[in-house]
This record gives structure tokens, C-alpha cells and sequence, in this order.
């Protein structure tokens, strides 16, 4: 998902995007290398749960934003959203957002996780 329209003060351009990460544990401790040797590694691994990863860039300043959640629900990226335009982007009158179908990116998320007044401000 990305805005592909230049930074003003009125109106602001970023890229976001969310990707979902399994997250695995070490079973095994690696093998000290012996010398003239590289360390080895098992490459058995532990399933250790996944996390969602919410990205923010802003191309033209190079400014990036990662929040870290347990899962990607609509709640989640309404509270990002509101993220984007109560603390980082205050002063804009208009961000446009051009984003990816995921069935989460609707505005009615914002409504499930948002007194109405508030969303519809966001």
C-alpha cells in the first residue's frame, strides 16, 4: 500500500504496509567451531508463535515507524490509523491513504474500534 503524491503541509504522502512473521526458538545451542572452522548450527527450530509488523515510511524524509503486534486484526489497524493521524501527521488537513483489499483495511474497522464521532474524524 503505498500514497504516490508529494509532501505539503496541507496534504502528506507515506507508504504503509503489515506483514505477519512466525517467530521461532533455537532448540539446540550451536557447535563451538573448532579452529579452521566455521560455527554450526541445527537447523531444527521451535514454532514460537507469529507477530504482525505495521510499517510506516515516509520517502521524503526517510522517517520509518514499525509497531510490533500479536496479530492483525481490524481493531489493530484502526488504532494505526489513528496513530498516523493524531501523533505523526497532526497538522495535516488531508492524508490520502491508498492501501491493499485486505479485509481489515475497510473504514468499517475504524468503526469497531472507535467512538463514530472520533472515526470519521480519522
Amino acid at each position: 500500500m503505498f500514497i504516490n503524491f508529494l509532501t505539503t503541509k496541507k496534504s502528506l504522502g507515506f507508504e504503509r504496509d503489515e506483514s505477519c512473521k512466525q517467530l521461532v526458538k533455537e532448540t539446540r545451542e550451536p557447535i563451538s567451531p573448532e579452529p579452521g572452522h566455521l560455527e554450526r548450527y541445527d537447523y531444527q527450530y521451535e514454532r514460537n508463535g507469529v507477530a504482525n509488523l505495521f510499517m510506516f515510511f515516509e520517502p521524503l524524509t526517510g522517517w520509518r515507524h514499525v509497531e510490533v503486534t500479536e496479530q492483525r486484526t481490524a481493531i489493530d489497524y484502526a488504532h494505526q490509523m489513528k496513530y498516523l493521524v493524531d501523533e505523526r501527521y497532526p497538522q495535516a488537513e488531508k492524508i490520502g491513504v491508498i492501501q491493499d483489499q485486505l479485509n481489515t483495511h475497510v473504514i468499517a474497522s475504524l468503526y469497531k474500534a472507535i467512538e463514530p464521532k472520533e472515526a470519521k474524524r480519522i
